[in-house]
């Protein structure tokens, strides 16, 4: 009985092996004459490879390791959800990529793991088949570059599908945040790109004409520069608009024309006040004791009523002592 299992395993791993050596002669007289694109686990798991592929730009055959969905299964199997979403979007993008026509998908079986690592593979395979890399994994893309291997990356075919703006040319933007300093304010292009525009923090939440100063090319990305479009002619023609058929400019001129004769009036005013100082201190100086003592009013009258009175009583007295 031992010996009948052993040689039906054995039997079974050589039809295996079989297979799978087929399988690869069929996979690899069709990479004699195109090359093929190993796709790593970045890129599926981005998923904007499926607009590249609608598009058209690939003529090869996109070549999915067995190993990259291993990885991807391996994921969607893990703890973290953030994690378990990515890689089951990655999945999907695969059968997307199967059932989408005129793009040619194959799945290479290499193995549902891969030991040295998925990277590492992808390096092999390439090198192995002369075919390209396709990824958005930095580190991976530089190993690459080293081992002069094509890569494909989506990133840097964003990148360069981007608008290119000139210093001098002009466009309508909307702000929609804060800069960096305070009288900064942010806008987007429509391709995504950051415009920093200079003291344009008061107009945020507007749209606005702006002028590129400058551009700045960052390993995140592109940054551009810019500044505001005929800020003093926008300012003047607020200050004097047309008063012919605005009547409510005309109120504008009439206070602004009132405030002006207010400050001339001022403005005289303290022009004629040290002249007039020496007038106002000689009407108003201190008069002599005898002007600003007060004298009382009616003492002789109250003197001479005292005297009659006196007079009175003492004639009394001698009426009554001859009596």
């Amino acid at each position: 009985m031992e010996i009948k299992i052993i040689i039906g395993l054995l039997l079974f791993i050589m039809i295996e092996a079989t297979y799978l050596v087929a399988v690869n002669k069929k996979s690899l007289l069709r990479l004699k004459n195109v090359k093929p694109i190993f796709v790593d686990t970045s890129v599926l798991i981005d998923g904007r490879i499926i607009a590249v592929a609608q598009s058209g730009f690939i003529s090869g055959i996109l070549s999915i390791p067995r190993s990259v969905i291993g990885e991807l299964q391996f994921l969607a199997d893990h703890a973290d959800a953030e994690k378990r979403s990515r890689a089951r979007h990655g999945l999907d993008v695969v059968t997307e990529l199967q059932h989408m026509p005129g793009v040619r998908v194959e799945i290479f079986q290499d193995g549902s793991k891969a030991e040295e690592g998925v990277d590492e593979r992808l390096l092999n395979l390439a090198k192995r088949y002369n075919g390209s890399i396709c990824t958005i994994d930095y580190n991976l893309n530089k190993v690459a570059q080293v081992e002069n291997i094509t890569v494909l990356n989506v990133n840097d075919l964003a990148m360069s599908l981007r608008m290119a703006y000139l210093p001098g040319e002009k466009m309508l933007l909307e702000l929609t945040a804060k800069g960096q300093d305070s009288h900064q304010a942010v806008g987007h292009l429509t391709d995504g790109t950051m415009v920093v525009v200079e003291h344009a923090s008061s107009l945020i939440g507007q749209s606005v004409e702006i002028e590129f100063i400058r551009s700045l090319q960052t390993a995140a990305g592109k940054m551009m520069f810019a500044k505001l479009v005929d800020s003093k002619k926008t300012t003047f023609e607020l200050k004097k608009p047309n008063i012919r058929n605005n009547p409510i400019a005309r109120v504008i001129k009439n206070q602004n024309q009132r405030k002006d004769a207010y400050k001339d009036n001022r403005n005289k005013q303290t022009q004629n006040q040290p002249q007039l100082q020496p007038q106002i201190q000689t009407q108003f100086q201190p008069q002599s004791q005898s002007q600003t003592q007060p004298q009382p009013k009616n003492s002789n009258q109250k003197y001479q009523r005292r005297n009659k009175s006196d007079q009175h009583e003492q004639n009394l007295m001698d009426l009554v002592n001859k009596q």
